[in-house]
């Protein structure tokens, strides 16, 4: 772990947030030779899912907290069976410090053959006083492993985290555990002196720089950068860190032009999901987010993307972007739960918490039935995140305007100022950017 970095965007990732992980952690390996590894903080949506099916990548790594594993700490020791002579346990304890694992014929831990279970088998064996010739040792050395080991060694899961099991490693008396895998076969053990100082994992975030925004336990992770491009509220750290927010409408723009500064090029597949990342959240370079930097960056990924030999080949940038749009929109084949928590931010000012989400239509005709769905799903999800208020942007790619659904809300948030239409919605006409249209005007209410 001490040597892996991952890459990592915000919790409900959207096209931008993965593209921007899985681009900047093939830069930082092509680049820097650094073990960079991408991964996502929960499920990928619709839309990553066809962008990632159509250039032919794997969704990166599911990760969502931070805090260290027994894994960490696992060292992989050489094992003996029950039944294997004692002698061949001295040999591996000679090599080890001291422990010789014994594994069952299916895989699973039998005991750990230390000095105290050595000592305890040989006060049995010889008695309290050793007479002057050790000849009488030689024929212990070939007993099975089994009569010498210690069988009640605690066992823990190596993707469970070492703090949920700090207080007990306290309690006992022992200084090595067995770390098993999800089967409970040997995967290693842990000394007890590492489990109270792991290593932390070594993170770099993308596409966010606001903690509750981000995967769990971030605070036990070692914050080594931040490449984004939204609001300012980031985490502290303990030491300088390289740290990015720049004015550009996506995250993809930047890994783009940091692959440019490089003089690399992003292989087809690549390009192709940091072009998608970058017109999903430019919404094909419509939005007023978008920035001259946007559009030469861009223009440069359809370059790499969309030639002879790609799978994007034949594909426009703009019917590519048409193609990536509709791959997200549109809301009754959808369950209102997913819909809602669909690139989902959280946010704290003026002693309100609330979350907006933001989801892409091609039309705003939907039931009645689906729009009581989802004012339902709104306030569970405000009660799940023990929030004030949740909101749901819903977007009109064609239209360019925006309709507003809320939970039940605190008085303040009746000010918005879009008009109410007669469904209980507020249409927000020209208004397509949560980050540069609609937070500013939520902030300036809650704030005030």
């Amino acid at each position: 772990m001490a040597d892996e970095l991952y890459v990592i965007g915000h919790v409900n990732p959207d096209m931008d947030s993965i593209a921007a992980a899985m681009g900047y952690a093939w830069l930082l390996k092509e680049r820097d030779g650094i073990d960079a590894i991408a991964a996502r903080a929960g499920a990928v949506n619709p839309q990553t899912s066809w962008v990632l099916n159509q250039v032919g990548l794997e969704p990166p790594m599911l990760l969502t907290d931070a805090s260290p594993r027994f894994e960490a700490v696992s060292r992989r020791f050489a094992t003996l069976t029950p039944d294997q002579p004692l002698r061949e346990a001295w040999t591996i304890s000679n090599r080890t410090g001291g422990i010789a694992p014994v594994v069952d014929e299916d895989g699973k831990p039998f005991g750990l053959v230390t000095g105290w279970s050595l000592f305890a088998y040989l006060s049995q064996a010889i008695g309290p006083v050793v007479g002057r010739s050790g000849d009488h040792l030689t024929p212990l050395m070939e007993i099975p492993c089994r009569e010498a080991c210690a069988t009640d060694v605690p066992a823990f899961p190596a993707s469970a985290r070492i703090r949920d099991s700090l207080n007990r490693i306290l309690r006992l008396e022992e200084n090595d555990f067995f770390v098993v895998d999800e089967n409970g076969r040997y995967h290693g053990v842990a000394r007890q002196r590492d489990l109270l100082n792991p290593p932390r994992m070594r993170v770099v975030l993308v596409d966010h720089n606001e903690p509750r925004q981000s995967i769990g336990s971030l605070h036990e992770a070692e914050l080594v950068e931040i490449l984004d491009h939204h609001r300012l509220d980031n985490a502290s750290t303990h030491t300088p860190i390289r740290f990015t927010v720049d004015v550009v409408g996506s995250t993809s723009t930047l890994v783009a032009e940091r692959i440019e500064e490089s003089g690399l090029s992003a292989p087809p597949q690549l390009a192709g999901l940091l072009l998608a990342g970058a017109l999903s959240d430019t919404l094909i370079l419509t939005s007023p987010t978008t920035t001259p930097r946007d559009k030469r960056a861009a223009e440069r990924l359809a370059r790499w993307a969309l030639g002879p030999g790609s799978p994007l080949n034949g594909y426009t940038m703009e019917s590519f972007g048409n193609k990536v749009i509709e791959a997200g929109a549109g809301l009754e084949s959808r369950h209102p739960d997913e819909i809602v928590a669909q690139d989902l931010k959280l946010y704290e000012a003026g002693g309100y918490k609330f979350s907006i989400a933001q989801v892409e239509v091609t039309k705003f005709v939907e039931s009645e039935d689906t729009k009581q769905s989802l004012f339902d799903a709104l306030n569970r999800q405000r009660d799940k995140n023990g929030l004030d208020f949740s909101m749901l942007m819903i977007t009109n790619v064609v239209g360019t305007s925006s309709r507003l659904m809320t939970s039940t809300a605190p008085p303040v948030v009746n000010e918005l100022p879009y008009p109410l239409l007669s469904d209980g919605l507020r249409h927000a006409e020209g208004v397509v950017s949560r980050k540069k249209q609609l937070l500013p005007v939520v902030l300036g209410l809650v704030e005030d």
